[in-house]
């Protein structure tokens, strides 16, 4: 399952709420670059300019990290809600690429949050006041929902009928049982995730579920 919507949509809340309830390990990509920006790493250094200016971080950067966090976690997750991956089609493409490497099946419905740019401005506004981020600030978050209209909305032409929209203000709750209504009919109706067994590292994964959710700021390439 995908989710996507633009910076301050509200899935990072959604996201907090799905893992409560079920929990799954929380892999947000916005989160991995920003520890690996802070590790002082080379490659953490190579990233921080391309992120305080909410430019496209190489896409390759971004999934070698998620194939990091994955395999770090594997042994000891119930499964994978993945935030903030795919944002355009071509990594997309990518993604069903390297799940097939996996034996795992492609997307079965991507959730769209359908928020105004203004509502989105105003959320990342009112969060930059207490969450010391370099990226909440106005001029960085106007190039932040231009990138997501860029590069991320075609995502919903690609994926066509599978899109579910919901237009999610200030209404949380709902917007989260609309999210478990989804989920829960997708499991019973047996086409969410399956797993193949090939080899020892398919074993290890077999009966851990898979779900993104992606998102625009600092985008991808």
């Amino acid at each position: 399952m995908l989710f996507s919507g633009g910076p301050g949509s509200g899935k990072g809340t959604q996201c907090e709420r799905i893992v409560q309830k079920y929990g799954f390990t929380h892999l947000s990509t916005g989160d991995l670059l920003r520890d690996e920006v802070n590790s002082g790493s080379l490659r953490g250094e190579r990233l921080t300019d391309i992120m305080k200016k909410g430019q496209l971080v190489p896409n390759e950067e971004v999934l070698a990290l998620l194939k990091e966090a994955m395999l770090k976690n594997l042994a000891n997750s119930h499964g994978f809600l993945i935030d903030g991956y795919p944002r355009e089609v071509g990594q997309a493409a990518e993604l069903n690429v390297f799940f097939s490497r996996l034996q795992i099946s492609k997307c079965s419905f991507l959730l769209f949050f359908d928020v105004s740019d203004d509502v989105m401005k105003e959320r990342l506004l009112n969060r930059g006041k207490t969450s010391g981020r370099a990226d909440d600030n106005e001029e960085t978050i106007a190039k932040r929902i231009l990138t997501f209209h860029n590069h991320t909305q075609p995502i919903l032409d690609h994926y066509g009928d599978k899109v579910k929209k919901v237009n999610n203000i200030n209404l949380i709750p709902l917007t989260f049982k609309f999210c478990i209504q989804l989920i829960v009919t997708n499991i019973e109706q047996g086409i969410f995730i399956h797993f193949a067994l090939r080899n020892s590292f398919f074993r290890i994964i077999q009966n851990r579920l898979f779900i993104l959710i992606t998102k625009s700021h600092k985008s991808c390439k």
